[in-house]
């Protein structure tokens, strides 16, 4: 007999704890078990459309798919199809993977009309997620409030920003590029609470936004006039002196030099929202639709012995996806060191009837294949309905 380990949540940090755990043991039987008929988490869902290098990271987990002591379980959810109880018991080791999708709140007065958006939940749309099918109503939008920044907010607004044909080779839910490159959009702001010396943007990020062919990136050469703060460990400080210097840039371009205007704010921080503005404690702008990006947070799990948490389910919504990599790695040596010391368990194979691999491969085969006549990388199933229809159908 060998050991069994139950991974919920099929995202990046499930699937790098299982390339750790079977570096250290190969002969562990692995369970990816997720609440979608897909695989791949954030990287499906999360990951702005027109990143689709950063996409590419599927072809490694691709890889542990294909191993035969590793399994997919898709279309399980934890608490409902399956129990946290039966879960423990019938596994010797459970790994919570969950990330964690919940927008967190301003907690301003007006964050809950209906023109106000999360990013997870605006990003989810863009990406097919089932459960986000209905977008907000941008046939009237002129104006955008981002609030944020973080790289997140940076691929809102760029989104929002780019146009039909830099979208086009994408794999964005074809009704929702439609629906932003219709939209008759002149402004989008992104607003920062502190300033620009503490923003969290990458560079590559940051200058990635003022090459977007119908928009011009804009701030005021005033509040530049700071330093990236010398306490800071020296790849950070560089990071945002960087940032300083292609924020300078931008408040060198000329404004109405393109049809879109996308203006970075900062020292700004959101007092109050109402219909068709939201007041900061700077001044008031107009604003049809506001977009919050200041992270997430995610659902409880149950703690206790032969549990451990991975990923932003154990520290939190920081860092990119490759930086998932080291912390998933050093969680399955704990888990490695914690089943060496315990017998295997006997018993029945605890999972249900779930979406298996081939369902999955069955899900990516038909989404490609829309995706070919149109020169797109795919165009996802995007409704559960479907989803499930074509991983069942054998």
């Amino acid at each position: 007999m060998t050991h069994r380990v139950a991974i919920v949540g099929a995202g990046p940090s499930g699937f790098y704890t299982a390339d750790g755990l079977l570096r250290g043991r190969p002969d562990l039987r692995i369970d990816l078990i997720d609440r979608l008929p897909t695989p791949f988490g954030l990287v499906r869902a999360g990951v702005s459309p027109d990143h689709q290098g950063t996409k590419a990271v599927v072809r490694q987990f691709e890889r542990l798919l294909a191993q035969p002591d590793v399994r997919f379980a898709g279309n399980v959810e934890i608490g409902h199809d399956l129990s946290w109880d039966e879960l423990q018991e019938g596994y010797d080791a459970v790994i919570v993977a969950t990330g964690m999708v919940i927008d967190r709140k301003l907690g301003i007065p007006g964050e809950d009309l209906p023109h106000v958006w999360g990013s997870w939940k605006f990003v989810a749309w863009l990406n097919g997620h089932p459960d986000f099918r209905q977008g907000p109503d941008l046939s009237a939008v002129r104006r955008v409030a981002v609030i944020g920044n973080g790289n997140v907010a940076l691929d809102v607004a760029r989104l929002l920003a780019k146009g039909r044909e830099e979208m086009a080779k994408t794999d964005i839910v074809p009704e929702a590029g439609e629906a932003i490159a219709v939209a008759p959009l002149a402004e989008i702001h992104v607003i920062g609470r502190r300033g620009p010396e503490h923003a969290s943007f990458t560079n590559n990020e940051l200058v990635e936004m003022g090459r977007v062919g119908r928009a011009v990136a804009l701030t005021d050469a005033a509040a530049l006039a700071v330093q990236a703060p010398a306490s800071d460990p020296t790849p950070e400080r560089l990071r945002k002196a960087k940032n300083l210097e292609i924020l300078r840039g931008f408040a060198g371009n000329k404004a109405g030099s393109k049809p879109l205007a996308v203006h970075f704010r900062f020292n700004a921080s959101p007092v109050a929202i109402r219909p068709g503005e939201i007041e900061l404690s700077t001044g008031t702008l107009p604003a049809d639709l506001v977009i919050t990006c200041i992270g997430y947070r995610g659902e409880d799990f149950p703690e206790g012995e032969g549990v451990f948490a991975v990923g932003w389910a154990r520290r939190g919504p920081t860092g990119t996806i490759p930086t998932n990599r080291a912390d998933s790695h050093a969680v399955a040596r704990e888990v490695l060191a914690w089943l060496s010391e315990r017998d295997p368990k006997s018993g029945p194979d605890p999972m249900p009837l779930s979406i298996d691999v081939a369902g999955w491969h069955r899900i990516d085969k038909a989404e490609i294949a829309a995706g070919t006549p149109l020169g797109r990388p795919r165009v996802k199933l995007v409704d559960w309905k479907s989803l499930l229809d074509v991983a069942q159908n054998d």
